[in-house]
């Protein structure tokens, strides 16, 4: 529960981080085109939906069975945490593809989205669905790596875009850890 808690906390301050980086002026809500922010929430969905649908009776079959380090958290946890990740994460997107400044820098943290989108995929069929947690560790560390440049990219083009993004960093960060311990104590 105290992670659950912690994962909230984190949630509040970003999400009052991101409102006072408006200054608390919703004339952002006028400009906003709400049929492509929900485009974007659900590329973001999607991608959750793709990974998970390789997930199978892994988790009871294979998963459930396992050696869990201490600190891993309950199941139930990480389906409100990744629909919380995947929004967070559609939102920061629709903050820059509606960016009007089309900059090499805009470009950039795109394309290291997009892979970060698809590595966030790929590991669940990793690490369920061959049920290989040293491959998906791997995997997870190149994944650290596009999300933490597509944090400084967005950081470059909509400074509130990267604030969304920095829950999903340091969950992946969290995950990253979890991952490697699995693999440890289940060799």
């Amino acid at each position: 529960m105290s992670s659950l808690s912690s994962a909230l906390s984190v949630l509040i301050y970003y999400g009052k981080m991101f409102l006072n980086a408006f200054n608390n002026n919703f004339d952002f809500v006028k400009k906003t085109n709400f049929l492509k922010l929900v485009f974007s929430v659900i590329v973001c969905q999607c991608a959750g939906i793709v990974g998970s649908l390789s997930v199978g009776t892994s988790v009871t079959t294979w998963y459930e069975p396992m050696l869990k380090p201490s600190f891993a958290p309950p199941n139930w946890v990480f389906a409100p945490v990744w629909t919380i990740m995947y929004t967070l994460m559609g939102i920061a997107l629709y903050l820059i593809i509606s960016d009007s400044k089309k900059s090499a820098e805009r470009n950039v943290g795109l394309f290291f989205f997009g892979l970060q989108l698809v590595l966030n995929s790929l590991w669940t069929f990793l690490f369920f669905g061959l049920q290989n947690p040293p491959a998906a560790f791997l995997e997870i560390v190149l994944m650290w790596f596009c999300i933490f440049a597509t944090v400084y990219y967005f950081w470059r083009v909509r400074k509130q875009a990267a604030y969304l993004l920095i829950p999903y960093l340091m969950w992946i960060s969290f995950a990253l850890v979890l991952n490697y311990a699995f693999w440890q104590i289940n060799i």
